[in-house]
């Protein structure tokens, strides 16, 4: 999909530095992917140490607990 979008020239080229593509479509592509695939793998995380997983059965607070 194609979109426009206004972004100062210095925070693209941020981004274009950042993650090494020269191209600003693409560079602001990249950049919005990578961003969702941290925001996702840091709700997964906090979802993993609220104990909402079967296989992780315990939260942080109660590993942390049984390690003193």
């Amino acid at each position: 999909m194609k979109f426009s979008v206004e972004m100062d020239d210095s925070t693209l080229e941020k981004i274009m530095l950042a993650t090494g593509i020269s191209k600003k479509g693409p560079a602001v592509a990249k950049a919005a992917s990578e961003y969702l695939r941290r925001a996702m793998a840091k709700e997964f995380a906090s979802m993993v140490m609220e104990g909402e997983f079967e296989d992780y059965p315990l939260t942080n607070d109660e590993i942390e607990q049984s390690d003193r």
